[in-house]
């Protein structure tokens, strides 16, 4: 799965089909303000989340994106479940900016709380932002989410 070789401007992380990988996704938390029925297969109550001694600090993570830039990674997605219900987020965007190699930094949110953060995120360096947004109809969005949320 890896090619590492000697070269040091040679080294790459490529798959079985010959796909030079280019991208990291983080995953910060397991915690999200909605339920939605795809992600929630215990239904609206939810499952149990993760004890926050088994995530990974941001300075692991980090580590981790330092580790791999020399491998050619260059883009790093932030994800959740909802990254934004985690604390100091800019402190990760911020440090991930620092290292060198990395290019861009993405954040994938469903949007509920990003007004509140939006300045400090792009303060500290990120550049791009997806936001998921299950259905423009209030009724099915709704139905998915089970949350009255769309406004937000």
């Amino acid at each position: 799965m890896t090619d590492m070789t000697a070269d040091p401007v040679r080294r790459s992380l490529i798959d079985s089909e010959g796909r030079t990988y280019r991208k990291l996704r983080l995953s910060v938390t397991d915690r999200c303000q909605l339920r939605c029925t795809y992600c929630m297969p215990d239904g609206p109550e939810g499952g149990q989340w993760l004890p926050r001694d088994r995530i990974l600090s941001y300075e692991d993570m980090i580590q981790f994106a330092g580790l791999l830039a020399p491998y050619g990674i260059r883009q790093v997605r932030i994800t959740g479940g909802e990254p934004l219900l985690r604390r100091g987020l800019e402190q990760l965007v911020a440090g991930l900016a620092a290292v060198p190699g990395i290019d861009k930094i993405a954040l994938t949110t469903n949007g509920i709380l990003l007004p509140a953060v939006l300045d400090d995120l792009v303060g500290a360096g990120l550049q791009a932002i997806t936001v998921s947004i299950d259905s423009l109809d209030r009724d099915r969005y709704r139905q998915l989410t089970g949350q009255d949320e769309l406004d937000r």
